[in-house]
């Protein structure tokens, strides 16, 4: 009795974490089903479409570890209340956009309050469960994770398809959600406060930012604005490098790093960091393109494009929930990191053979198939690591492997959507020109399929069917090398304690 009794106070005490979490991923996930309707909407192309996602997804990896840092400094549950705030207002600011950059700049404000709850939650939970039973509890993260990553697009189909709401309220929608989960944790979550005196790399925040946002204006425009051999290309991928060059120069040297390189001594978590980064292309590929494969080649509306992307919940939400247990129970997670990297290159690769043809049930298992691996990867990836650094380095090592994983997401989501425009228009030029239609094939355009006469819309279907499976075989490749560095992560037994009882511990020695 006492041990159900004790399981039902961590949920109520991880309750807010949760729904935290879930409105944060459900911000990051709700526009896919809704962008070709709002860029439409804006009059806006694929530049634009990339970026509503890139650029929440760019804030929310480079500000997670500052958040990470700050939890240092300040009380946990009044910062984690402070980025549900941000969140809110950024929320508010997208549904009332009335243009592109209005739009990607409240975005920016979304992913930075966003960063806070995922950095936050990862180190509170770190702080208060045990290795051993954070794999149970992880189980559940993963869950709320599968239903916010793939339910978002679901959710956003349907307000885009109710015609008295529409596609601000995709954003207004999570506002309410926000302050309740700010209500939920103030009543129910209760966290000692352990404040260390330490300084805020604002050098290295500042580098790493300039760095990644160097290279996606790069990837995004090479090939459309300029070519690919240009000095544009010189200037900004050159740039980038340098500017990365120098983030690891200051990180070396900080006395507090945003980054601590000296993490990465230790095997397993540089090799957790790496494959979290290839996982995090495919997961966030994934809820992008799907999306607009099943509107622009499928011709589906956005709240069966979200009913069709099921598979993908499902899998994802009973793989991860059933793992967490397993491991809980057994002490063993090694099995589960490998074949869930195994089940994301199987589901890569049939998710590659898409075509605006593709019988449904394939597409299906391709989903399934990433959904079970994703669901039995990306947890345990940060367990792995969380289980063998020492407590002073929990939120440092929780917010870096959350950090690289959100950092592949965005760098892949930018260069894919780069892929797919060139796509686009190398499958549908020719067709597009025998039927008597020229300049008006770029590949940046979002075309309303429905006003378009048949045969033009034929092609573009047939045009977006293949080049989005051309974007998930270049996700292959990607899942294979995350496979090879899960299988080179040395199994180790989780530990029992609490990061809170070793630290009380050490301080009774010390007395």
């Amino acid at each position: 009795m006492e041990e159900r009794t004790s399981h039902a106070q961590l949920l109520r005490a991880l309750s807010g974490l949760y729904l935290g979490m879930f409105v944060a991923i459900v911000s990051a996930t709700i526009v896919a089903n809704a962008l070709p309707v709002i860029t439409t909407d804006l009059g806006a192309g694929q530049s634009t479409y990339t970026w509503v996602i890139v650029s929440t997804l760019l804030a929310t990896t480079v500000t997670s570890p500052l958040w990470g840092k700050l939890a240092d400094l300040a009380d946990k549950k009044k910062l984690l209340q402070a980025g549900l705030l941000v969140f809110a207002l950024g929320s508010a600011l997208s549904g009332a956009a009335v243009n592109p950059g209005l739009l990607i700049a409240a975005r920016v404000v979304q992913g930075i309050g966003a960063g806070g709850l995922l950095a936050l939650t990862q180190v509170i939970m770190a702080t208060i469960l045990s290795p051993r039973e954070r794999g149970r509890y992880n189980g559940y993260m993963g869950a709320v994770l599968a239903v916010g990553t793939s339910g978002g697009p679901l959710l956003g189909g349907l307000i885009v398809d109710v015609d008295w709401l529409g596609w601000r309220w995709c954003f207004f929608i999570v506002v309410p959600l926000a302050l309740l989960a700010m209500a939920v944790l103030q009543r129910n979550l209760d966290l000692p406060v352990r404040r260390r005196e330490v300084t805020v790399d604002w050098a290295g925040a500042a580098l790493i930012t300039s760095s990644a946002s160097l290279l996606m204006v790069w990837v995004t425009f090479a090939g459309a604005e300029y070519p690919w051999l240009s000095w544009q290309t010189l200037a900004m991928a050159g740039g980038g490098i340098v500017l990365a060059a120098l983030f690891t120069w200051v990180e070396g040297r900080a006395a507090e790093p945003i980054v601590p390189l000296r993490l990465f001594r230790n095997p397993t978590v540089s090799l957790a960091v790496v494959a979290s980064l290839l996982a995090g292309v495919i997961m966030y590929s994934s809820t992008t393109f799907l999306s607009q494969y099943f509107q622009l080649s499928a011709g589906k509306s956005p709240t069966m494009a979200g009913i069709l992307t099921l598979p993908l919940i499902l899998s994802l939400a009973v793989a991860s929930t059933l793992s967490g247990r397993i491991i809980s129970t057994s002490g063993r997670w090694k099995p589960f990191l490998a074949a869930g990297g195994v089940m994301l290159a199987m589901g890569s690769g049939l998710l590659g053979l898409l075509r605006h043809s593709t019988p449904y049930l394939v597409v299906a298992l391709g989903m399934a198939f990433v959904g079970v691996g994703l669901g039995m990867t990306l947890q345990n990836l940060v367990l792995s690591v969380q289980n063998q650094v020492r407590p002073e380095q929990l939120g440092a090592a929780s917010t870096s492997v959350s950090f690289f994983r959100t950092l592949g997401g965005t760098i892949g989501v930018s260069a894919l959507g780069t892929v797919l425009s060139h796509r686009v228009v190398e499958y549908s030029s020719d067709d597009l020109a025998r039927l008597g239609v020229h300049g008006s094939s770029s590949g940046d355009a979002i075309p309303d399929l429905p006003s378009l006469p048949a045969p033009v819309r034929s092609v573009l279907e047939n045009a977006f069917g293949h080049a989005i499976g051309d974007v998930f075989l270049y996700t292959a490749p990607l899942a294979l090398l995350s496979l090879v560095a899960i299988a080179c992560i040395k199994e180790v037994p989780l530990r029992t304690s609490t990061p809170l009882q070793v630290l009380d511990e050490q301080a009774g020695r010390r007395s």
